[in-house]
């Protein structure tokens, strides 16, 4: 009987599983955006709504909509972003990872 109960139990886990991850981080979504920001970007930009960057000249993703409409930066990151620093490394993201980001750093702007 215990045994069913766990089977059963390890079953309805498996099932339910994919569903919950799916909803943290669906392509194109704003967690999908955040874990790019986090897995790419946060070596050197503040990524959060708060902080300071640990690079000190890379600017803090909440304050990028004040240099450029953020919408605009899609195609760069299709093509590669890629600056004058070598600090910076070069990087192409897809349509997919383009529309998760761009969507991550809208959500960090303060709401008009």
């Amino acid at each position: 009987m215990l045994r069913r109960r766990f089977l059963l139990a390890f079953a309805l886990m498996l099932i339910a599983a994919p569903a919950n991850a799916q909803n943290a981080a669906q392509p194109g979504s704003i967690a999908a955006g955040q874990v790019i920001a986090k897995e790419r970007c946060a070596r050197c930009h503040a990524i959060a709504a708060t902080g300071d960057s640990p690079f000190p000249a890379a600017p803090p993703f909440r304050d990028l909509h004040r240099k450029y409409p953020v919408e605009q930066l899609a195609e760069a990151l299709a093509e590669g972003i890629a600056v004058g620093h070598p600090e910076m490394p070069e990087f192409v993201l897809q349509p997919v990872e383009i529309e998760g980001f761009i969507a991550f750093l809208n959500a960090l702007q303060p709401s008009r």
